[in-house]
Formats: C-alpha cells, structure tokens, sequence
C-alpha cells in the first residue's frame, strides 16, 4: 500500500467514516496530504552534501473549513506529520526535525480553498551536532502563501495590508494590544507588557514597529528570544508567529 493510500485509510479509520461526510464540499484532509508534500518537494534548500526541505507547515483554512476540522485537528496534524516524514525519507529529503504542522483561520478564503505556506527551521543544537558547513542555510521567515482549491488553479495569496491592522500580543491569559513603536516585554513591572516568569529578564526583548511591520528584538536578555521554536537576536513578525520568552509563549496576530 502506498504511504498515501496509508494516509488515507488511517484518516477514514480515525473518524470511522466521518470525513466522507463532513469533507463532501470542502477541504478533503488527502489532498492537504498532496499538497504539502509539494510544497515540501518545491522548497528545497541545497547543502554541501544534502538536499533539505521545510519542516514547518502552516495550513489556511476558511472559517467554515476550519470549524469542520476541529474535532480532528489535533490526530489529523500528527498523521499529517507522519506522511511529511514518510514521504522526505522515500525521496531522499533531508529533515533538520520533525515535520510539525499548524492550522490557521483566514478569512479570506472561501469555502474548499486552503493556503500553505512552508519554513525550514534549523535548530540551534542540530547547528552543534552535524556542523554549519553542512546544514542548509535557515529561512527564518515563512515565504508566500499558496492557494489550492478543487476548481480553480493554484494561486497566491497576497499578504495583508499591515497599516491597516491591530497586533495583538496573547499568552499567559492575557491579550495586549500593542501600539507605538516601540513595546518592552520583561519581568519588571516597568515594562509596558510584564511576564511573570522567573526566566525571564527584567527588560527581555522589545517589539519595534517600523510603519510596515512588527519585529521582535532581544534586549540581552540571560536566555534568550525564540521565534516559533528558533533562537533569534531578531525577527520580523508575521500573523501566528509564537515568541518564547523564559518558559512562556506569546501569539502574535494580526486583527
């Protein structure tokens, strides 16, 4: 049996059927199989002596598809995870981790369209064990968005307008709308966010809009600032991306 017909035979026996039925005209969880692993196959990233491929994938779901796939989400993005996997090892691919795959609610998709966008991630303890001569270089930032539906050709999807848009910063049961351009997080209570957690620093990093964008800056802090699992000194911030501070994650959106 083919890794896909595998797939898919794991998705039917998961819900016992459910998805023939819920998936009748939308998103069918297979084809998310087949696309992702071309867009893994189309963002190859060359080495000294491996070819490597993504191994982060959001999926844009429009809010009816997204609601459909709730009760699943979370079997469906480790068998999702597991075909990625399956399929980089029988084309020879090279993975820096596990593929990890993430769904998104965006607004501007209609119902059976779904967007990809693909990052290859390079952990920083990889970077120590195999040596930088021979790891494909990180592309840090998610690139475009790729649109697939069942009756229109592959597109993209062009980025939103950032002037016009709210960012948020959730996480540790709080939301807090940034403004300014300039917006300290830090264990101090003279931060503009405080984070209470004894990892992180008194200043700890700094969000800095430029006009067009957000980006999160370290401030020196003792352990650091990761942006969706990668240590960076600074990133430019995109809807979704997750900031680690310490121990504690922060979601920055756009609304």
């Amino acid at each position: 049996m083919s890794v896909l017909r595998n797939l898919e035979a794991k998705l039917g026996g998961l819900v016992e059927g459910a998805f023939s039925r819920a998936f009748k005209s939308s998103v069918e969880p297979v084809e998310l199989a087949r696309k992702l692993a071309k867009e893994m196959e189309e963002s190859k990233s060359v080495s000294v002596s491996r070819v490597y491929v993504p191994n982060h994938y959001r999926v844009f779901l429009s809010p009816e598809d997204r609601e459909q796939f709730s009760s699943y989400e979370p079997a469906l993005r480790k068998e999702l995870s597991d075909y990625l996997l399956e399929h980089a090892r029988s084309e020879r691919l090279a993975l820096t981790s596990r593929p990890a795959v993430e769904f998104m609610t965006d607004e501007r998709l209609s119902l059976g369209e779904f967007g990809i966008q693909a990052q290859l991630l390079t952990p920083p303890d990889e970077i120590e064990e195999v040596g930088a001569a021979d790891l494909a270089p990180s592309a840090g930032e998610f690139g475009h968005t790729m649109v697939y539906s069942a009756d229109r050709s592959a597109r993209r999807l062009d980025p939103e307008p950032l002037a016009s848009a709210r960012a948020v910063l959730s996480g540790g049961g709080r939301r807090s709308v940034l403004s300014g351009s300039r917006v300290v997080l830090g264990r101090s209570r003279d931060c503009d966010i405080v984070v209470d957690d004894a990892n992180v620093s008194r200043q700890h990093a700094e969000l800095r809009h430029d006009g067009t964008g957000w980006r999160v800056v370290d401030l020196g802090s003792t352990n650091g600032v990761k942006v969706n699992r990668r240590r960076v000194d600074q990133a430019v911030l995109e809807h979704g991306d997750r900031i680690t501070v310490g121990i504690t994650d922060l979601d920055f959106e756009l609304e």
